[in-house]
């Protein structure tokens, strides 16, 4: 299995597709895709190993190395449970390191346009300070910061609006926990899809 959510530095090749294998869906979370692909092993560049591509997109990526991947997750027996879906967790699971800016600027994009009622309405309620931005894997309880891996990022809210030049990201964000990969409320995961498929386009182009 890969190391604890490292980065996709240490694939240096593009993936090959594993031709007549549909995409995985996940039934617990219909907006993630598994594309199966097979990757040079990390160790022995001039080995191969199998891996799903996690993705947002149903459509197969461009390559192994595209942006609009989230990560990866070993394609091993072990990786899949009796039930036939994929399990993701943190020590399997190999985040790409392209990925992180294109979600943190779909989710400053969508603060910036007021694109998601529940994060405009939480500025409502909070009128001023710092807002942060949850992961809905894991929702902290009302009233309590919640684990810094399930901060996606915060914003400065004046007057219960959001100011979304003042967004910061944050560092300790993991893409994936044992809670699964990022899972974002409706008007981000909205946005961040509108992203991902321009960059599918311009990678395919």
């Amino acid at each position: 299995a890969a190391g604890r959510n490292q980065e996709v530095d240490g694939f240096n090749d593009t993936a090959i597709y594993f031709s007549g294998f549909a995409p995985i869906s996940d039934p617990s979370r219909p907006d993630l895709f598994y594309h199966l692909v097979s990757l040079p092993h990390p160790v022995d560049p001039t080995k191969s190993t199998p891996a799903y591509a996690v993705s947002f997109l149903s459509s197969p990526p461009a390559s192994g190395r595209s942006a609009t991947v989230i990560g990866w997750l070993p394609a091993a027996a072990e990786a899949i449970s009796v039930s036939g879906d994929v399990e993701a967790g943190l020590n399997d699971f190999t985040e790409n390191s392209q990925f992180r800016p294109l979600l943190q600027g779909a989710v400053q994009e969508a603060l910036r346009e007021g694109g998601d009622e529940v994060w405009t309405n939480s500025a409502r309620q909070l009128q001023r300070g710092w807002m942060h931005i949850y992961d809905s894997r894991n929702i902290p309880a009302l009233g309590r910061v919640g684990d810094p891996d399930d901060i996606i990022g915060s914003v400065l809210v004046e007057d219960s609006k959001i100011l979304a030049d003042t967004y910061q990201a944050m560092p300790s964000y993991r893409l994936c926990t044992s809670d699964g990969p990022t899972q974002l409320t409706e008007g981000l995961a909205k946005k961040l899809r509108n992203v991902l498929e321009g960059v599918a386009l311009r990678e395919a182009s």
